[in-house]
């Protein structure tokens, strides 16, 4: 399986409510950090290598992984400022080389198929190819077109009914952020995807895994209940 990158530099200001000031991704869920779910399961998947990273409290997030963490090695892509998604990916993939890296949201907890995925992407490799979840209301994400496994555009958040979103897992080449100019701070989503979506036609790998975003109160409650019985 291939290299991993995962973004875990947020601070969770939207859950002040329920979590003292931690990083996101070490919100304590049933007394362990998100963060040790989603590793977890990347080691099972088969991941070898994971980039977190960090900018916010990094220290936090150091401290408790260190270098390695069953069976997988940490290394961290520190953001001086903040670099937004698409700047901080590009930062921690610089250096890596072409070969395609998993990308993933440290506040996301996406149990896809991570073989049937990689199988699927290197029979057609693309700069970017990303993985949909089929929801009951799109509401929250906004909504994801697809023409065959093409992306063709993105629907603004509010509006309602069942739809596919992007669950925040992604494939992605690194050169393609040198492809189409991109440095220093930007987006991942608005300045990459939805703005060279025409030019770029993402693949997509539609799923109905398991998935959690907890950066909301309620979905950060279920998870406490949700992802013991899952480990």
């Amino acid at each position: 399986m291939m290299q991993a990158v995962v973004l875990a530099g947020g601070r969770g200001t939207r859950l002040r409510e329920r979590v003292a000031d931690l990083p996101k991704p070490m919100a304590p869920v049933a007394g362990r950090p998100f963060l040790e779910y989603l590793l977890g399961w990347l080691a099972r998947c088969g991941v070898r290598r994971v980039v977190l990273s960090v900018g916010y409290m990094a220290e936090v997030i150091e401290a408790h992984f260190g270098a390695a963490w069953r069976g997988l090695a940490l290394t961290y892509a520190h953001e001086d400022e903040p670099l937004g998604t698409g700047g901080a990916i590009a930062h921690a993939v610089s250096g890596a080389g072409d070969a395609p890296v998993l990308v993933l949201n440290g506040d996301t907890l996406l149990r896809v198929d991570c073989a049937a995925l990689s199988n699927w992407y290197a029979r057609e490799p693309v700069p970017v190819a990303m993985v949909l979840r089929q929801v009951d209301d799109v509401a929250r994400y906004g909504a994801v077109m697809l023409e065959g496994d093409r992306v063709t555009g993105f629907a603004e958040k509010g509006g309602a009914g069942p739809g596919l979103i992007n669950a925040g897992a992604y494939i992605v080449q690194p050169r393609v952020f040198e492809q189409f100019g991109l440095s220093g701070r930007f987006g991942f989503e608005t300045d990459l995807l939805q703005r060279h979506c025409a030019a770029l036609r993402p693949r997509a790998f539609v799923t109905d895994a398991y998935f959690i975003d907890i950066g909301v109160p309620d979905d950060f409650d279920r998870a406490q209940r949700e992802l013991p019985a899952l480990e």
